[in-house]
């Protein structure tokens, strides 16, 4: 099965959700009038697309229909397509143009991150990349096992110290391994405690000090895992991930088993971050770079 086809399968809950939806209420209607624009916008809100996303698309498409003079209901669909490849901006992939180049992964607990980190792995050296995973959530034993497993499985070598370690320290040696090896790309497992702030951001930034310093030049992405399952509790931990890190892109997890996928457009739209990685199955290999038309064409049944 190629890349597209699982995107389109991975999105058929929220296809059948949320166009389907959309399709019913274009032709239950004679003419476009303030009537559809309220049901439309109803329909994107309880697709988890979020309140002020949904009125910016159909504000938008209010100013299409009077701009065109359309009158057939059936006709704005693909105006409401334009809006959403329009919102999602151009695609922006991982930024990996650097010998080495640092990944840190953030993220509660229970989002898919260590399991994504195993899939990226794969992906990576599939492409004929050396990978080294760094396991710096050190708060779990079970963190670090199961990052074993997932790296065992994807063929690449992980750093990790004992249950408890200071998790820079492990950062700090998977970079200085990563030199010397010649590494192209290290990830790292970062622990995603959302309960106490301060101390998640000092790590943060002590975990950035070392990649700057010991990896001086180096490209840096700060990746999200958000489970797109939770619809508008994911935008919630962006918000409040944003205030203790400088996310470059998000990692939108377990969207083959929601109908809340429209959450993509409130994440782009409201956060102003891109979605850089999407997870659309349980395979080692269901794990794909983010394509803004291929997701709204896949979202549309195209």
């Amino acid at each position: 099965m190629g890349i597209f086809e699982k995107l389109r399968q991975g999105l058929k809950k929220t296809k059948d959700s949320m166009i389907g939806g959309i399709e019913g209420i274009l032709n239950s209607f004679t003419k476009i009038d303030d009537e559809l624009f309220e049901e439309l916008e109803e329909t994107l809100i309880l697709s988890d697309i979020g309140v002020n996303t949904a009125v910016k698309i159909c504000d938008s498409l209010r100013e299409k229909v009077k701009k065109t003079g359309e009158k057939n209901p059936e006709n704005i669909k693909n105006m409401i397509k334009e809006i959403m490849v329009e919102m999602l901006g151009e695609d922006k992939p991982l930024d990996l143009s650097t010998t080495p180049s640092v990944i840190l992964v953030i993220g509660v607990n229970g989002v898919g991150k260590t399991t994504t980190i195993g899939k990226l792995s794969y992906q990576l050296k599939s492409e004929g990349k050396k990978v080294l995973v760094a396991a710096a959530d050190t708060f779990r034993a079970a963190a670090i096992d199961q990052l074993q497993v997932w790296t065992d499985r994807a063929g690449v070598d992980l750093i990790k110290h004992s249950e408890g370690s200071d998790p820079a320290a492990v950062v700090f040696d998977a970079v200085t391994a990563a030199k010397a090896r010649k590494v192209d790309v290290v990830i790292c497992d970062t622990a995603g405690r959302l309960h106490n702030k301060k101390n998640l951001m000092d790590e943060l930034k002590k975990i950035a000090r070392i990649v700057n310093t010991q990896a001086e030049g180096c490209s840096l992405e700060v990746l999200l895992a958000l489970d797109a399952t939770t619809g508008q509790n994911a935008v919630n931990q962006a918000k409040q991930f944003k205030e203790v890190a400088d996310i470059t892109g998000i990692i939108l997890t377990k969207l083959d088993g929601t109908a809340k996928g429209g959450i993509i457009i409130s994440i782009t739209e409201d956060l102003k971050i891109p979605v850089k990685i999407v997870t659309v199955g349980e395979k080692i290999d269901d794990i794909q770079p983010f394509n803004n038309k291929d997701f709204v064409n896949a979202l549309f049944g195209e």
